[in-house]
């Protein structure tokens, strides 16, 4: 009898689920990592776990109305301790056909640029070719609650616009960004521009293609943070991604700007597919503002997806 009242249970439940359409999905890390420049010891343990909770339900006319939380616990290399995992703020969004409308806890049009952030290598992504960007732009937060901001994106054929607004009440500094993409054969061009009311601006201009074993993705662009600032200017980068193999592709980037204390990445890893959404991951590279001393970091380890 009890075994019958549990499996009725359960049945009740996975149904409910069903008709509510909840998804889980999300990942999850763990190795080692290195930073000469680490205030405790130069090697700690590295990790993350992300699970995405995502509700969604479709109209009669065929509008999707969603939202996602997203629980996450990272680690503290600085001290070589380990976070506990947090919920974020909601993101709620309307979908319907090319049509899309986030609200909430919101990615930005540059956080959503097509080719922005490249390929970043490291089991911890600890790089990039957009390094040299200092422009504080929308971001969606995957620990806090994130900005209570608006996206708008539309995309028909190989053409995309996107737009986004953040009213900033708190720190009386509304932002704004603009862009459109457009993929043609193998290659995607995107262009954005974004500014605020601390009269601080910045576009970007990214460039990728894709070439069977072969990716590149190339960003230029300039930034205006305002009057004395030494880290605004030109920003530039590159990112490569090449398979030397059917499971075992090898990535690179590189990035800086042309202000005195811009930062300057680079790094180079390798991504193996152990199969079933599981990879290994490892890199080496350097990052630090130009008019500072060199900071050698890498990592190895693995990622699961689920």
């Amino acid at each position: 009898m009890k075994k019958t009242l549990i499996t009725s249970t359960a049945m009740v439940l996975l149904a409910g689920a069903a008709a509510a359409q909840v998804s889980f999905s999300g990942y999850g890390r763990f190795g080692l990592g290195y930073n000469e420049n680490r205030v405790s010891e130069d090697i700690a343990l590295v990790s993350r776990f992300r699970l995405n909770i995502d509700g969604k339900a479709v109209t009669d006319g065929g509008v999707e109305f969603s939202a996602r939380v997203r629980l996450q616990a990272d680690d503290t290399p600085a001290i070589n301790e380990q976070n506990a995992a947090t919920l974020n703020g909601a993101r709620f969004s309307v979908i319907y056909g090319g049509l899309r409308v986030d609200a909430g806890n919101v990615a930005g049009q540059f956080d959503n640029m097509v080719n922005y952030y490249g390929f970043e290598p490291g089991l911890e992504a600890f790089t990039g070719q957009y390094v040299g960007v200092d422009y504080s732009f929308l971001g969606y937060s995957s620990t806090g609650a994130g900005s209570n901001a608006v996206y708008v994106n539309y995309a028909a054929g190989g053409f995309s616009f996107g737009a986004s607004y953040d009213p900033n009440v708190a720190a009386n500094n509304d932002r704004w960004d603009v862009g459109a993409a457009y993929t043609w054969n193998n290659f995607t061009g995107a262009v954005t521009y974004g500014e605020n009311e601390n009269d601080q601006s910045l576009v970007i201009v990214t460039l990728g293609a894709d070439f069977d074993r072969f990716s590149g993705t190339v960003l230029i662009g300039d930034e205006d943070l305002g009057a004395g600032a030494t880290n605004d200017g030109t920003v530039y980068g590159l990112s490569l991604s090449f398979d030397v193999g059917a499971a075992t592709s090898i990535q690179a980037s590189y990035g800086s700007g042309e202000g005195d204390s811009d930062t300057e990445g680079y790094g180079i890893s390798f991504v193996h597919d152990l199969g079933g959404g599981v990879s290994l991951k490892g890199g080496i590279g350097q990052q630090a503002a130009k008019n500072a001393s060199d900071n050698v970091i890498g990592d190895l380890g693995v990622v699961f997806n689920f």
